[in-house]
């Protein structure tokens, strides 16, 4: 079978071909991002799309190039100029007949000590590792607050789907109740209270509806996708961040990581200013040339700066730079031991969390379902009311929320304990 690209309709058909891919990938795209999002894949897409990550990379390169300068020399100076050049007398302002008169060119250099240059060298490798610090703890924010909105949104949507069933039952009761009325069973009144009960019950379908819309675009925030749904179920309310050993704690929290940092920084600082203490010297190289009847010449020199107060100047910079240190030590025990207090009280509250949760399961939920069956047995039988029946109902409603707003407050205690720290992977990715 042969294609004829000449034709009118083939040459139509290959200028639409583009249009046509074009549409495949923007509803291939479209379908990408309605894709119900799970815990992981939200926590990926926060990773790979997160601006302040972005900036916090920026910042790391940033830093990685002036270290590259660090040990570098000063650049070198070219000087010229004319020297002793005569102005008055017959030979004012002229180059080459008074023999004293030269026309120069020179090279001037500081030199920086080998020492000094790998101690500034040095500092510069702290501030890189400080930056790095800043990425870890824009890192683990990210991902903590990625994980509080997934963790909102799925509790967002379970609570919706118990309005929606209990939406649903109200139905069935309104329908079941004007069917006994025709059937001389079931008074008005009963029908005006199931038809009440069904319109509430509506009302809190649509508050449930936009608390889950909320919690997406909360969701989306972060993601920086749109999201349409979330799936998935909450991980287990156990964290393995509360029995990490104190040494892989200190190389895992970020905030103690940058604390360190912040340490090692000063400490490399008050290095180059102890180094600054011996001045740096400056050399230079000249070439005089002098008219043709006189000969040439060439000039060395050395400049080196007298500390003449040395100790109201450069002992004072190293003062300066000692005591930021021990502010950069004592900062880092502060922060040490609240990082500790926020562990230890995370751990008892989802310890605390996890056996209320057990309790109300095993205790309030059984007796709200045995209240329902009663309630509708006795309704059925005649000896109860219809009231009766939908107070038992939202009893029950009202207790699976109160479960659920339990588990989501656990939960929302996991993921600040679980995702304080920063996985090695991670760390090392950066």
């Amino acid at each position: 079978m042969s294609f004829d690209f000449g034709t009118p309709r083939m040459r139509r058909a290959c200028r639409r071909a583009p249009v046509l891919w074009a549409a495949l990938l923007a509803a291939g795209a479209v379908h990408a991002q309605q894709s119900p999002f799970t815990l992981d894949a939200a926590l990926q897409s926060a990773t790979d799309h997160s601006a302040s990550m972005q900036a916090a990379q920026a910042s790391v390169r940033a830093s990685s190039e002036a270290a590259v300068k660090a040990g570098q020399l000063p650049d070198p100076m070219l000087k010229a100029g004319i020297d002793n050049l005569p102005v008055n007398g017959g030979q004012r302002f002229t180059v080459g007949q008074d023999f004293m008169t030269m026309r120069r060119i020179g090279i001037e250099q500081e030199w920086v000590s080998g020492d000094k240059r790998r101690l500034r060298s040095a500092l510069a490798d702290e501030q890189v590792g400080r930056e790095r610090a800043g990425y870890l703890v824009q890192l683990a924010a990210v991902r903590r607050q990625t994980a509080t909105a997934w963790l909102d949104a799925v509790y967002a949507k379970q609570v919706l789907a118990l309005q929606q069933a209990l939406l649903a039952h109200m139905n069935h009761e309104l329908d079941a109740t004007q069917a006994s009325y025709r059937g001389a069973k079931a008074s008005a009144g009963d029908v005006v209270q199931a038809r009440a009960m069904l319109a509430q019950t509506q009302d809190q379908v649509l508050k449930a509806q936009q608390a889950y819309r909320t919690a997406l675009i909360a969701l989306a925030r972060w993601t920086a996708t749109p999201v349409a749904d979330v799936t998935g179920t909450p991980p287990a309310p156990e964290s393995f961040v509360s029995s990490l050993p104190p040494d892989e704690l200190r190389l895992s929290q970020p905030a103690l990581v940058a604390a360190a940092g912040d340490i090692a920084v000063a400490e490399a600082d008050t290095a180059v200013a102890n180094s600054e203490r011996s001045p740096n010297w400056t050399w230079e190289i000249a070439y005089q040339q002098r008219g043709g009847a006189y000969s040439n010449m060439v000039s060395v020199g050395v400049s080196i700066p007298l500390p003449i107060n040395r100790k109201n100047r450069q002992n004072r910079d190293v003062a300066e730079k000692a005591a930021l240190a021990t502010k950069a030590r004592l900062m880092y025990e502060d922060t040490l031991r609240q990082v500790q207090a926020d562990i230890r009280t995370q751990s008892e509250t989802l310890a605390s969390g996890r056996e209320r949760i057990a309790n109300l399961s095993a205790a309030l939920l059984p007796a709200a379902d045995q209240r329902v069956q009663l309630a509708s047995a006795a309704y059925r039988a005649g000896t109860g009311s219809l009231a009766d029946t939908f107070a038992a109902r939202r009893a029950q409603l009202e207790a699976q929320l109160q479960v659920l707003d339990l588990r989501r407050d656990v939960s929302q205690t996991w993921a600040q304990l679980e995702y304080q720290v920063v996985p090695a992977t991670l760390a090392a990715a950066q």
